[in-house]
């Protein structure tokens, strides 16, 4: 009887573990402050089998575009922008390139420590096994960790709960932002085109050369129309007052030759207003390629947007990329002014500012910086301290511009920026860096996450 105790005790330890493995299949996430009912959202492994093919469920590397179903449905079933789950597959294994185990033992798609794996690994293919190897099986996973730590609140501090590093967290959320904005598709799943921003730097100069020299002509071809629009009226007026025929029919014949000179210089103008929103639209790709193509690794890391506290911001603000413009705008719902935007961007890492320029450049906490010693996440004025933006390195900023506009990527080293640069703030005094909890526990704001059996 003696020698059956201990087998006894094992299979009661087995027992034990095999039971606290079946209760971790659930949980739900509570908000403290809950919406009207108190309603609870339960998230539980998905008993539908996602029917992708089998070119989708292999273990070999995939293209972006063959991937982007899978992150799509994975973040409709828990609530996840599939950019970031795009993001995280990218950075941790370059869509399947690189299937580990890493140097700390993670495994799989999107590399998952292996007890992590039993917690939140899914079997989302229907194929009776959860397969961190499996693509569909691995982004499922990822999707239900990241509801799991908030994500549906707060994608930003769910990301640093997939991974405790700050730098991973400006990575994967920069590269979401280009998948938002149509980047992508473009890339191989070598990364080759993944440039960084000195690489792009001189494409970038020479796009904004031409961009320049198209405003300059596009403005000449404009003037030029209105002033044949307004001989030609000149000359109608006289055609429609003369007193002779002779005298009328030599001011129609002018009003003519000039209406013809008139349609060609605005067919000009319509050309040349083409060619500068082409070249703009190019510009804004690759500026937004430049902000995001130093994520992946040392080797195709640019270098100018470092983590830590100003990179906590960058990779903020770059989230609100598309926002609407709306003056007074203070929220991404209701749309962005400039001030608004800054004043957003540092209330997510706890830091209060005005909502306004001129109080912005005077507050307590800002200490002026000379221009060639900006770093990212510094505040740059501009238009007699009208407008305010956040620089993101590289000679570029962030901001809500105008009216009609959205929030975008512009430009310090050249054209309005350069023209009408007032000056750069640094926040000082106040800790930029709080993606991580400042408690323990998995609790962040007024979300908390309860683990059910």
């Amino acid at each position: 009887m003696r020698r059956l105790l201990p087998l006894l005790g094992a299979v009661l330890v087995i027992a034990l573990a095999l039971s606290t493995a079946a209760s971790a299949d659930t949980f739900r996430v509570e908000r403290s402050h809950g919406s009207a009912g108190g309603a609870t959202a339960t998230f539980a492994p998905s008993s539908t089998v996602i029917p992708f093919t089998e070119s989708q469920g292999g273990t070999g590397p995939m293209s972006f575009a063959a991937l982007r179903s899978i992150w799509q449905a994975a973040g409709s079933a828990y609530g996840i922008p599939w950019q970031v789950l795009g993001a995280i597959n990218k950075v941790e294994t370059n869509f399947g390139q690189n299937l580990g185990p890493s140097s700390a033992g993670a495994v799989g798609w999107m590399q998952f420590m292996p007890s992590t794996w039993a917690r939140w690994g899914v079997d989302a293919n229907g194929d009776g096994v959860a397969d961190p190897d499996n693509p569909t099986d691995a982004i499922f996973s990822a999707a239900r960790y990241l509801a799991g730590c908030g994500g549906q609140f707060d994608i930003t501090r769910a990301v640093y709960c997939y991974n405790h590093s700050t730098r991973y967290v400006d990575d994967v959320m920069r590269l979401a932002a280009l998948y938002g904005h149509g980047g992508g598709n473009e890339l191989s799943s070598t990364g080759a085109l993944f440039s960084s921003g000195q690489t792009l730097k001189p494409q970038i100069d020479k796009l904004r050369t031409t961009i320049a020299a198209s405003k300059k002509q596009f403005a000449a071809a404009r003037v030029g129309a209105h002033k044949l629009a307004r001989a030609e009226r000149r000359f109608l007026h006289i055609a429609a007052n003369a007193h002779l025929l002779s005298d009328e029919l030599e001011a129609r014949k002018h009003a003519v030759l000039l209406g013809v000179r008139r349609r060609a210089m605005e067919a000009r103008e319509a050309q040349l207003h083409r060619r500068l929103d082409s070249a703009n639209t190019q510009l804004g790709t690759l500026r937004d390629e430049a902000a995001s193509g130093q994520l992946l690794s040392a080797t195709m890391y640019g270098g100018f947007v470092p983590g830590g506290q100003a990179g906590g911001v960058v990779a903020i603000a770059l989230q609100y990329l598309g926002v609407p413009y709306k003056w007074a705008g203070a929220t991404p719902m209701s749309g962005f002014d400039c001030s608004g935007l800054v004043q957003y961007v540092f209330g997510q890492l706890g830091v209060s500012l005005p909502h306004n320029t001129v109080a912005q450049w005077n507050s307590p906490n800002a200490v002026s910086v000379p221009r060639n010693q900006l770093q990212p996440g510094d505040l740059v004025f501009f238009n007699g301290l009208d407008h305010v933006g956040i620089y993101i390195g590289n000679g570029d900023f962030i901001d809500a511009p105008h009216t009609g506009a959205d929030v975008r990527i512009d430009s310090l080293s050249t054209g309005w920026g350069a023209a009408n640069y007032d000056g750069a703030k640094r926040i000082v005094g106040a800790s930029l860096d709080s993606f991580a909890p400042s408690s323990g526990g998995t609790t962040f704001g007024s979300d908390v996450v309860y683990f059910t059996h």
